[in-house]
This record gives structure tokens, sequence and C-alpha cells, in this order.
């Protein structure tokens, strides 16, 4: 493979056309991409993520009986490595946690944890799930629990599920290989909490805000397990003309600057992290290069965005100075959902 052999992996919802998992090379000098093959195996693949040590692939599937698969990626083409493992409903989001792969299940407002055996593969059952109560003061959007997401924190001890509909984030940890509640934090209501990002060095941590265009500034304490709001921040530099819909957040590996999509306005918003991590500031917009940004990644000092409806992935360069990110590529992902590198 070119480049010495780095890849990227994207996500995309077959529902709406896309053509599931795609394998793409990583041009080294640009950081271009370059779809290799396909694979529609998994319905709705909408979030991906890779082992720590690169040979496996989990995806999970979108769908109203949602599922996690593990997959093998030595060539360029993604196998399927062990059995679909049924998890909760619609699962949006998945992180590996404490030797388990953990999905957050919009549908059915759950946190369920599915063993990973010691060759990546996945048990044939999951061994627990954390079902979370409650809801918010935003109809339709939170008359009961929604997790959208959940991942490990930076100490390893703690896993952490943003929830939209409860207008929280709880922490746990995984006690016999079930999901335990050891703390729940209340956003304000109808904010819509959707995707959280942790600063790479200082205890603070970004929550992006999908029912109000804002972020909330968190102080994050491992020891403790506990995370406390600090000041909530618009994503925008003005009000938007309808709902804004802010959906992935990144920030940069030497946590100078954070990076929010926002779907409405198809906007990325660069802020810079300032006072050792306690605070954001909006240095200003600029568009996504297509239509829904659904989400960001950060790798090899460019910012790639997966944008849902105009079907594809765009990259930006970062400026080291820390400017707004320039637009200087794209490629052809119908329903585009994630990116993952490898």
């Amino acid at each position: 493979m070119p480049d010495g052999g780095r890849r990227a992996f994207i996500g995309s919802f077959t529902a709406a056309g896309g053509p599931g998992i795609v394998t793409a090379a990583v041009a080294g000098d640009s950081g271009a991409l370059t779809v290799l093959s396909t694979s529609g195996a998994v319905p709705d693949p909408s979030c991906l993520a890779l082992a720590p040590d690169g040979r496996t692939l989990y995806a999970v599937s979108e769908t109203v009986d949602g599922a996690v698969y593990a997959h093998r990626v030595d060539g360029d083409k993604p196998e399927q490595a062990g059995p679909r493992v049924p998890v909760g409903s619609g699962p949006t989001h998945l992180g590996l946690h404490d030797g388990h792969l953990l999905t957050a299940d919009y549908g059915s407002g759950s946190v369920t944890a599915v063993p990973v055996r010691a060759d990546g593969t996945l048990a044939p059952a999951a061994s627990g799930v954390l079902r979370h109560t409650g809801s918010g003061p935003h109809t339709p959007r939170q008359q009961r629990p929604h997790a959208h997401q959940v991942q490990p924190d930076p100490s390893g001890r703690w896993a952490v599920s943003v929830d939209l509909g409860t207008d929280s984030v709880r922490v746990c940890a995984l006690d016999g290989g079930r999901p335990v509640l050891h703390r729940e934090t209340a956003l304000r209501p109808g904010s819509g909490p959707r995707h959280l990002a942790f600063h790479p060095r200082a205890p603070y941590a970004y929550v992006v805000n999908e029912l109000s265009p804002t972020v909330t500034v968190c102080r994050w304490d491992a020891a403790a397990g506990s995370l406390r709001p600090l000041a909530e921040t618009a994503v925008l530099p003005g009000a938007p003309a309808g709902d804004a819909y802010p959906s992935g957040i990144a920030v940069s590996p030497d946590g100078r600057r954070a990076w929010i999509a926002t779907r409405g306005d198809d906007v990325v918003s660069t802020f810079a992290v300032e006072e050792g991590g306690a605070a954001l500031r909006l240095l200003g917009t600029v568009s996504c290069g297509g239509r829904w940004p659904r989400a960001l990644t950060c790798e090899g000092g460019r910012l790639y965005v997966a944008n849902e409806r105009s079907g594809d992935v765009t990259w930006f360069a970062l400026d080291p100075d820390g400017g707004l990110p320039r637009r200087v590529g794209s490629v052809r992902v119908t329903a585009a959902s994630c990116v993952v590198f490898g």
C-alpha cells in the first residue's frame, strides 16, 4: 500500500445509499484520501473504532435492532471476525474500555458492554447494560433518555456517557463486565448534550450541546470520577437562522485549539483553548466543505469532516499559528458519518 500503509476507515449510512465501511489510503505528504475498497455487510455502520494494536476495527449498526461487529483489517478490505453481537436500539457511538466494547444506544437510552476476547473478537453476548433514566424539557427530543456517546476517560479508570435526552453526563465503571453508575452530572436543562472531548493534557472536558448551539466547559477530576460544569459558550458568532444542531468536536493534540461542527449552518467553528484549558474563545467559522457535517477528526495536522448529506469527506490544513482551517480536498463517500485512522 502507498505511503507506508496508512489507512483511514470511513463509516456511512447504507439506508441512505452509503457504501457501508470504506477503506482509504492516506497520502503521507498531503493527507489526501483515496478509496481502496468498500464493504456493505454491516447495515448503517455510523460509528467506528480501531483497536489499539490497529488490527481490529469495530462498528456499530445504527438500526432499531442494534448490533456491533468486529473486523480484521490486515488487508485493504475489512473482513468480519466473529458473530454479530446484539446491543441496544439505535447505537450511535462505541468505545473500548477495560476489556469491553461499550456502545451508546440512542434509541433505548442505555450503555451496553460487550466483552472483547484476547484476539480482538467479540464475545457472542453482552455482559451488562446500564439503562439511563430521566427526560428533559425539549419536546419531542427529550421525552426519554438518548445516550449519544460513550468513551473512556484519559485515566482509563472510568467510562463517560453523554445523554441528549436527560441533559446529563454519566460516569460509570465496570463491575464484572456490567456498567455501574458512579456519578451523574446535570447540564443546563434543554441543552441536549451530544458529544464530549477531553483536553489531552489538562483536567478539562468540552461537551457539545445539540439542542442549543453551545459548548460546555467542564472540570474533570479523574481521581474522584467527577465532572463539574464551569461555563457555556456559543459555537456560532451570531444567532442561527433555524435549528443549528452542533455535532462533532475535536481537540488538537497540543490542546491549543478545538473545533466544533454545526450541521444547520454547515460550518466548522475554531476555538482558542485558554486559561490552561478552562476556557474556550471562538475565533471564527469556515464552511465545512459540504452539507450536514456529522463528525470531525484531527489527524496528522489536518482536520477531516464527514459531511453526511453532501456525501463526502473533506480535509482541511491547520494553521500552525492558530488561524482558521483551510480546505484542501475531498473524497466522495455517500452518507458519510465518521472517519478513523489506522
